[in-house]
């Protein structure tokens, strides 16, 4: 679309579409591994142009331009769902460009859309947990950790993008009032090659589900929504990889936290 008070001469208007995975390290990776940075060079997944007028002159007022490009992938690099995180982010956009005459300045707008793709249908299974002291890998002086039972369940760690994370959870028994019950979803971005691999683990959001001392053998409510912008259905390539996890964080008035990690797998089909 052109709105423009006076007719608008140009040199041809251009529409191009690009699709790209852009890769790159954290602080902690940097140096590692020379050959990430051949790995972690940006991969093109789409380029393609079209001219959508030949040069000529635009009238005054609104001018719309209808146009259509084919979104298909090279021959050896699929297309991938949009996703925007730290290390990896897969970006599709739109980008216009009005050629001028050498005395006037080119104008360009640059837009992105989001691209999603529907897969296989999968079922997943009940999954149940059970966290106290004996089940804790990480304990330093296990016999200082106070007693307690937490017990719950995720109804499925194989989750359709689009619907909620859903379980339960609840206190059992605790020694030391409970502060807090939270959940954590996390992503796990790895990038790299053969020669070897840069994993990192960050936040995407954290949700309290339980504040202060809650009741005791009470089925508390798992309800997550997947936000879109940072979530894509798992993702496994020779170059990197887009994993999910979910912390069950229980933070107890001692200062002690509990946590239970669960990986993940996302995935979107047509129901």
């Amino acid at each position: 679309i052109v709105s423009s008070k006076e007719a608008l001469s140009h040199q041809g208007i251009l529409l191009t579409m690009e699709g790209s995975v852009s890769l790159q390290l954290s602080a902690k990776s940097v140096g590692l591994f020379e050959a990430f940075y051949n790995s972690l060079k940006p991969i093109q997944l789409v380029n393609l142009s079209l001219e959508v007028r030949k040069p000529g002159k635009l009238p005054p007022g609104r001018t719309e331009i209808p146009f259509e490009l084919p979104l298909k992938s090279r021959p050896d690099v699929p297309l991938y769902e949009t996703y925007h995180g730290v290390f990896v982010n897969i970006q599709y956009q739109l980008r216009v460009d009005i050629k001028r005459s050498a005395f006037s300045k080119d104008l360009s707008k640059t837009m992105e859309f989001f691209v999603e793709f529907n897969g296989q249908k999968e079922i997943g299974k009940e999954l149940t947990f059970a966290i106290n002291p004996q089940s804790l890998e990480n304990a330093k002086e296990r016999k200082k950790v106070p007693d307690f039972l937490v017990e719950g369940r995720l109804d499925s760690a194989l989750c359709h993008i689009e619907m909620p994370l859903t379980g339960t959870v609840r206190v059992t028994r605790s020694e030391i009032p409970v502060k807090s019950i939270e959940l954590q979803l996390v992503r796990v971005e790895t990038c790299g090659c053969a020669e070897g691999y840069a994993k990192d683990a960050t936040e995407i959001q954290n949700i309290q589900i339980g504040d202060g001392d809650v009741g005791r053998a009470m089925d508390i409510p798992i309800y997550m929504i997947f936000p879109r912008l940072f979530t894509c259905p798992t993702l496994v390539t020779d170059n990197f990889k887009v994993e999910f996890e979910v912390n069950v964080v229980v933070m107890l008035q001692s200062g002690d936290m509990v946590t239970e990690n669960f990986p993940l797998k996302l995935v979107r089909y047509n129901e």
